[in-house]
């Protein structure tokens, strides 16, 4: 089929490669000029495993163009879909300027039937406001339809997810669409749910605050099991074999963060608000979330008592393993909440380190993990890399001042630490 993503950010451009690799005839379309040549030109913006390879092959095949015209990727497709970005307000509603934007340009460049089809992910209701939209300023004055298709994506582990996706949900206020939707994720040969537009809506943001709940959850029990002296890791297991809990998201850390989950957990509170219900549930888990890191950062405190005129090593800047996001990190909140006590770090990232340059200028940047406990008091582990697993423990115990970890993301077995001389320090053990 012929289609256009509009957006070229995450969620736009491995849904445009991906629908491109299984046969569909795609144009991406962004506005960011810079951004298109450079993809044109066969580099990739953003750092997702498997992401590079997929689309260089399918520009070599003539499946994948790029684009900056809206109107050159309406006219080349006959299903458009909205993938731009929805930031969040102060108020934790979300902004819905690119949305309506977008709706207006599609709106100008229709000269037939199109299905139009919002990938973003929106407050309920967004789907009525794009048809309004589309109506008031689509001079042809023809027919369409707007889809609610919602993405379920994981950074770092994104381009899986929409090869083998548990789901598919298509949202509609009509059958017309239905059938090239259909159509379009028919090699994918996963389920394919129908629901209402509003219904479809709902999901994601429902989807998406559900797991938080499930991290603050376990965040909570490994508080309990530190007083207690238990093991969370053993009680998240314990637990997670239950097949109607599952083990997935029972991971005790320094809280969750990144674009997704507290954005929509603030929009999924607001909407709620905006229907008439208060949503106490969701307002624990965004106060457990935050907790965690006061927590932490205290067992810091705790141990080394003044932090100015300290040094540190940091793993990890993005917000979590396989992605160079540093938005909303946990990792960057807490060296930036370092830095205000007056420690000076030495970070390491796999990924993450060029975009984290604008949020933290004033930090030493260090190629090689093996060498960013060198000189300091103590050694933190912000995000969970696997490569972090195979951090060279001797050299680093040899290069700190004082053999000091403080583990956000459990990454080493306390008892190994203690036998080989640590003091570590590490989340609900």
């Amino acid at each position: 089929m012929k289609l256009a993503i509009i957006g070229t950010g995450y969620v736009g451009l491995v849904t445009g490669t991906c629908f491109a690799e299984v046969g569909h005839q795609v144009v991406c379309v962004d506005s960011d000029a810079a951004k298109v040549k450079t993809l044109q030109a066969g580099g990739i913006p953003i750092y997702e495993p498997g992401l590079e390879e997929l689309v260089k092959k399918n520009v070599a095949a003539g499946r994948l163009q790029f684009t900056n015209s809206t109107a050159e990727g309406v006219q080349k497709s006959d299903v458009v879909f909205i993938a731009v970005p929805t930031p969040p307000q102060p108020d934790g509603s979300v902004d819905l300027s690119y949305i309506e934007r977008v709706a207006r340009d599609i709106a100008g460049a229709m000269t037939g039937y199109k299905i139009v089809v919002d990938k973003s992910t929106v407050p309920v209701k967004t789907g009525e406001k794009v048809t309004e939209t589309i109506k008031r300023y689509c001079a042809a004055k023809v027919e369409f339809d707007v889809v609610s298709n919602p993405e379920f994506l994981r950074e770092g582990f994104a381009v899986g997810d929409l090869m083998k996706p548990d789901r598919v949900v298509i949202g509609v206020g009509s059958q017309r669409p239905v059938a090239a939707m259909r159509e379009i994720y028919t090699p994918f040969n996963a389920p394919i749910i129908v629901t209402d537009i509003n219904s479809a809506e709902l999901i994601k943001h429902a989807a998406n605050s559900f797991l938080a709940l499930k991290i603050s959850y376990i965040n909570a029990i490994a508080n309990i099991c530190e007083a207690a002296g238990a093991n969370v890791q053993e009680v998240a297991q314990g637990i997670g074999l239950d097949e109607r809990i599952g083990r997935r998201f029972l991971n005790a850390g320094i809280g969750f963060g990144g674009s997704c989950f507290p954005k929509d957990l603030s929009a999924f509170i607001k909407i709620s608000e905006q229907v008439g219900y208060d949503f106490k549930l969701l307002k624990e888990v965004q106060r457990i979330n935050s907790d965690q890191m006061e927590r932490f950062l205290k067992k810091i405190t705790d141990t080394l008592w003044v932090l100015k005129d300290k040094k540190i090593g940091v793993l990890g800047l993005a917000f979590k393993q396989n992605t160079d996001d540093v938005r909303s990190s946990p990792a960057i909140d807490l060296c930036q909440r370092m830095l205000k006590e007056g420690a000076a770090l030495r970070v390491h990232d796999p990924k993450g380190m060029d975009k984290a340059r604008a949020l933290l200028p004033d930090v030493t940047y260090v190629e090689d993990m093996n060498a960013v406990a060198e000189g300091c008091d103590a050694l933190v582990v912000a995000t969970e890399w696997d490569e972090f697993k195979k951090l060279d423990l001797v050299r680093a115990k040899k290069s700190l001042t004082h053999p000091i970890m403080f583990d956000g993301r459990n990454l080493f077995d306390p008892a190994e630490m203690e036998k080989l001389g640590w003091i570590y320090k590490s989340v609900g053990r």
